[in-house]
């Protein structure tokens, strides 16, 4: 176990200064969404217990659920053994995580064929 004061020297970010967080649904396992965080959006997470994200596309901090008022609340948090994902698990308030209305962002299903021998 770490103590959150020293997670962030832990963690491997890329050369903009990401790193890519999954949330999980504490209760039933499922991925509910990807998102980037740098190491303020981090910090404000663990100072909050709510998930900041980073917005790539505003390059601004993002309080999840801001204005949705669908907020994700930490339940527990890791990182993998190379340092360079984070893994939230998470209480979704109201059940939405993703932008578009739904429960996932992960609902597009790839039917696998099976291999030929």
């Amino acid at each position: 176990m770490v103590l959150a004061t020293e997670m962030i020297g832990n963690l491997k970010f890329n050369e903009q200064g990401l790193i890519p967080a999954i949330a999980q649904d504490y209760y039933d396992g499922t991925v509910l969404m990807m998102a980037w965080m740098n190491a303020e959006s981090i910090q404000k997470t663990l100072a909050t217990g709510e998930v900041h994200y980073w917005s790539r596309s505003r390059s601004q901090l993002w309080h999840k659920g801001a204005t949705s008022a669908h907020i994700q609340k930490v339940k527990e948090l890791f990182y993998d053994c190379d340092g360079d994902t984070i893994l939230i698990k998470i209480e979704q308030v109201g059940g939405i995580a993703c932008h578009t209305g739904v429960r996932s962002c992960f609902f597009n299903y790839v039917e696998i064929l099976p291999h030929k021998l």
